[in-house]
């Protein structure tokens, strides 16, 4: 169906004349056709146009308000609308970067399915919902190169209410279909399990998925408890403030004590040609009670939290051995505190980094899934502020994961507090609606592909909308996300259905 026709523009500025029995939306993908090859482009501005004056369309205008019907000759020839087109793909023989202008006066005609034979579904596929063209589903599965994107770190920036838990639930289900990447879910909403409603435990493949939670644990569920011994002072970076001294009488009690260095601490036995600042020591216990839920009274220390001096020796290890297996491990610090659950999550992220590193070094590395760590309201660690009090296991991550197949999925809703840097190695970001400013800006910034025109494109993205920039895509692909119950319940009934053809296969 033909949109309109090519009229003006440069490069980056092509104007089509919209045709008048047409509407056209902001980020919907046309075609040109010129000889044997095709453009795509996408909309990313729409104005109106006129052959009258604005003196004259302001009195036309008036007279219609004041003096009732007033008609214009050639109306739809007169006054019409505008689109600007930014050229993405030139599609001969192969598909490449645009580097020409279609000819002028070119007709432009709506995309078909046809027109993107060129995208096909790679090896370890990770699937994320329909193309998109404006506000329009399409009937085309759109998938990414699902173990590149996870190790090469994911950001998801969006405002409430856009569908980033919606997105994350599809996303940890599609991983679940394959067997190429393992998942920690830090989840503060204990959401995506699925305790009282539709969620992993409902996956076909549901001995995949391992959860542990410190409140009532369900049938299949583990009881979340970490031995203290598992404690290294690396550990707390991030999760609380601690002055250079406080941090020194940190190490300098590990290093002297190993696995009982937070008894010792708490004891104040003497480490040999050192000595602390009464304050110093003071104030490093009252913050380790605090942030640890834990007592010492009458030389007695007493847990009361998910760290425990006899319980959760094998915990991390049991943890680490899922991931390891192609597992997704959902940790419930939906009861804990920001800095507690940074602590579990800064703890668990330290050891399966340290076991990839050591499979790089002995060349193990090859035969081991990616492991990916999910981090909802990534600022918290990854913030400017955050950085500047001192490095920590994430900013690790964002900065050398990759190396060693371990990737960050960072959802945010103020991508702008994450420094330049570490959004510039987010090398696939799934991006939803985003209302400031500032905060498209920083995405726009960082992007992959040039963003520089999608401004409003973002600004008018409807939940379940997405625009997903990659080095893994020739293109910024727009996307309808499925809702996820829909997901899931049409994937059981598939994969049932597949099943049953099996069992009666293997009747006959």
């Amino acid at each position: 169906m033909i949109k309109g026709q090519v009229v003006s523009g440069d490069f980056s500025k092509i104007v089509m004349r919209i045709k008048a029995d047409q509407e056209v939306e902001l980020g919907e993908l046309t075609v040109i056709e010129n000889n044997n090859e095709k453009f795509i482009l996408q909309v990313y501005d729409l104005l109106y146009g006129s052959q009258i004056s604005q003196q004259n369309l302001e009195m036309v205008s008036g007279m219609n308000l004041e003096e009732g019907s007033f008609q214009i000759m050639d109306e739809n020839l007169r006054n019409y609308q505008l689109a600007l087109l930014k050229p993405i793909l030139n599609i001969g023989n192969k598909s490449k970067t645009c580097k020409k202008l279609p000819t002028f006066f070119s007709k432009v005609r709506e995309i078909t399915k046809e027109d993107l034979s060129f995208i096909t579904k790679p090896k370890n596929p990770l699937y994320l919902g329909k193309l998109r063209s404006g506000s329009k589903e399409m009937d085309f599965n759109i998938f990414l190169q699902g173990r590149d994107v996870l190790s090469h770190h994911v950001l998801i920036p969006a405002s409430t209410g856009k569908g980033k838990s919606n997105l994350m639930s599809c996303i940890l289900w599609e991983i679940l279909n394959h067997d190429y990447a393992g998942m920690l879910v830090l989840d503060p909403h204990d959401e995506y399990y699925g305790r009282t409603e539709l969620g992993l435990k409902d996956h076909p493949r549901k001995e995949k998925v391992s959860y542990y939670t410190p409140s009532d644990p369900p049938v299949g569920a583990s009881s979340l408890k970490i031995n203290l011994s598992k404690l290294k002072p690396e550990h707390f970076q991030g999760a609380i403030s601690l002055s250079d001294p406080q941090r020194q009488c940190l190490y300098a009690y590990y290093r002297k004590f190993k696995e009982i260095w937070i008894r010792s601490l708490f004891e104040e036995k003497k480490i040999e040609q050192i000595n602390f600042h009464e304050d110093t020591i003071s104030v490093v216990k009252r913050k380790l009670i605090s942030l640890l839920n834990l007592d010492f009274e009458n030389n007695q220390l007493y847990c009361k939290g998910i760290f425990d001096e006899t319980a959760g020796e094998n915990t991390i290890s049991e943890i680490c051995q899922d991931l390891e297996q192609g597992k997704i491990v959902i940790i419930d610090t939906s009861f804990f505190s920001g800095a507690i659950e940074i602590l579990v999550g800064g703890l668990i992220t330290t050891e399966i980094f340290e076991k990839y590193k050591y499979y790089k070094k002995s060349g193990q590395l090859n035969d081991k899934p990616v492991i990916s760590v999910v981090l909802e309201e990534a600022p918290r660690v990854l913030g400017k502020k955050v950085l500047e009090q001192g490095s920590n296991i994430f900013d690790t991550l964002a900065r050398e994961g990759r190396k060693f197949k371990v990737g960050l999925i960072a959802i945010t809703q103020l991508p702008s507090e994450i420094p330049k840097n570490i959004l510039a190695n987010m090398n696939t970001k799934i991006i939803l609606g985003i209302e400031m400013n500032s905060e498209r800006q920083a995405i726009i910034e960082s992007s992959p592909q040039d963003l520089s025109q999608d401004n409003r494109n973002i600004a008018a993205l409807d939940k379940g909308e997405a625009l997903v920039t990659s080095t893994f895509t020739r293109f910024a692909v727009p996307i309808k996300i499925p809702l996820f119950e829909e997901f899931a319940n049409k994937e059981k009934e598939n994969q049932e259905k597949n099943q049953q053809k099996l069992d009666f296969s293997n009747f006959s």
